[in-house]
């Protein structure tokens, strides 16, 4: 095991020569001390860059791999040429993979939010809260309700990357360049709340299984298609749209939120950058995409915490046949304007993370494809100049 100090030999070497009492004995030993690298007087360091060493050369052949796999994934696929069918079928499966993995990821935190939601003296604590729930339920109780997770926000997902790619050309067109970039934050907020309003269509049958199998003490359900079909046997089919309205109250504006303010943010990021987004290396850019993601999604769980309370209320507690008006009337009586903010920190912690990987895995699955990245700066329309 190497020595994490120099040796009494290396320090008589190295401080003994700036005593006055020191005698030379010989002049070679000098260009010996001299040729002493960093390793040989700190055995500790040898070890730390081998380390450092073999770490590089293990990135290094991560991202020959990458790019092989990128390079034959471009060639099968072929050109895909900017807002072609092609196009929006790679931003829906990058997209897809954005959502369903990193919702998943964070299950946990979304477990004990849920549950605090729906009663705020529950836990005190996520970490109070993960340790009764794997005492009483074991380590998969802490991941209850993933896999409607996984389901849901992966259809989700796929609507609203590849739908907000679709809307934000669409209306760019109709109101053509010149009003496209000058309103151009109008149509993020647009095309955004057109995408989700059809992605919570896919995702609000597994939304309903997920509440009521991460807020009922033991599940209602084993899995997500046992769910759904305790839920349709019980309540038809409507029962797995009955919080839909509050998804959307609270979907739409974190939607519009979170694409809006990432391209804002981004834009200004690079903006303040040196140079053009084109200059900036791939990794780089994927760097700029996480941190406009996680800024954006510390306002989008501001924005639609309110209404993500209301749906985890009202997905456990509103009574069969009970109005959508009057249940929430009822659930906001109980609660107060004060319990709409029940969760929030947990809340804002797990968003931020979870936008920000969000972004970095969809642009980086663009990069992959061939793709250019999310966001910056949009050239100003060119004006005809007419002549004399």
């Amino acid at each position: 095991m190497p020595l994490l100090f120099p040796t009494s030999t290396t320090l008589q070497e190295v401080f003994a020569p700036q005593s006055p009492l020191y005698q030379r004995s010989t002049q070679s030993q000098s260009p010996q001390l001299s040729r002493k690298t960093r390793s040989d007087l700190f055995p500790a360091w040898s070890a730390v860059d081998d380390v450092k060493s073999k770490a590089g050369k293990l990135s290094n052949e991560a991202q020959r791999e990458i790019q092989k796999a990128s390079a034959a994934a471009q060639a099968k696929a072929g050109h895909i040429e900017l807002y072609s069918p092609k196009y929006y079928a790679a931003c829906t499966l990058g997209g897809l993979l954005a959502c369903g993995v990193t919702h998943t990821a964070v299950t946990p935190l979304d477990l004990v939010k849920c549950r605090r939601q729906v009663d705020s003296k529950m836990y005190k604590g996520n970490f109070e809260a993960w340790g009764k729930i794997g005492r009483a339920e074991g380590f998969r109780g802490i991941y209850t309700g993933w896999s409607p997770t996984f389901f849901g926000y992966s259809a989700q997902g796929a609507f609203k990357y590849g739908g907000y790619e679709f809307f934000k050309k669409f209306y760019s067109d109709l109101a053509g360049e010149d009003l496209a970039y000058r309103y151009k934050t109008s149509i993020y907020l647009t095309a955004s709340a057109s995408a989700e309003f059809i992605a919570d269509l896919a995702l609000c049958p597994f939304e309903a299984v997920k509440v009521r199998m991460q807020t009922t003490i033991p599940p209602f359900a084993t899995g997500t298609f046992n769910g759904i079909s305790t839920i349709t046997g019980k309540e038809g089919f409507a029962g797995l749209y009955k919080g839909l309205y509050p998804l959307w109250g609270r979907q739409i504006p974190y939607t519009m939120m979170k694409f809006a303010s990432f391209e804002t943010i981004v834009e200004m990021i690079y903006g303040y950058l040196p140079g053009k987004k084109s200059d900036y290396s791939k990794g780089a850019q994927t760097g700029v995409s996480f941190a406009g993601g996680y800024l954006a999604g510390i306002l989008c769980a501001i924005v639609s915490h309110p209404a993500d309370v209301m749906v985890s209320k009202l997905n456990a507690n509103r009574q069969p046949g009970e109005a959508f008006g009057a249940a929430m009337g009822r659930i906001y009586k109980d609660i107060g304007f004060s319990g709409l903010w029940n969760g929030l920190a947990v809340r804002i912690v797990m968003i931020g993370t979870l936008t920000g990987l969000q972004w970095m895995i969809y642009d980086s699955f663009k990069i992959f494809m061939g793709l250019p990245t999310t966001g910056g700066a949009a050239p100003p329309p060119k004006k005809e100049v007419s002549m004399p």
